[in-house]
């Protein structure tokens, strides 16, 4: 079982930062595959980052060059950090986790991000 608990979310202007963190627990973090997704009012879920256990990373089109996910196994967090943000990034962002061995997912409660024209 994995527990996931996100933070960092809030209200920022068209053009600024957040940064969100995720704090898992409960497993071996660097066997898990982590994932940054979100949904917007009326939207599917979407994936908007993710990074492997080697370290590989994907993004969705509409972030590459503003958004950078990184993971600390020693911490167990991987964080997402949002430059350059737009309205449309607007919406509530989930941690996401898959294991690689028990190919198990887990979900995190989801934080706010609210971007303002």
């Amino acid at each position: 079982q994995v527990q996931l608990v996100e933070s960092g979310g809030g209200l920022v202007q068209a053009g600024g930062s957040l940064r969100l963190s995720c704090a898992a627990s409960g497993s071996v973090f660097s066997r898990y595959i982590m994932a940054w997704y979100r949904q917007a009012p009326g939207q599917q879920r979407e994936l908007v980052a993710r990074i492997n256990t080697g370290g590989s990373i994907n993004y969705a089109d509409s972030v590459k060059g503003r958004f950078t996910i990184s993971r600390d196994n020693g911490q167990n967090t991987v964080t997402l950090q949002m430059n350059s943000l737009k309205p449309e990034d607007t919406g509530i962002y989930y941690c996401y986790a898959s294991g690689v061995i028990t190919m198990r997912t887990y979900w995190g409660q989801g934080t706010q991000v609210t971007v303002s024209s």
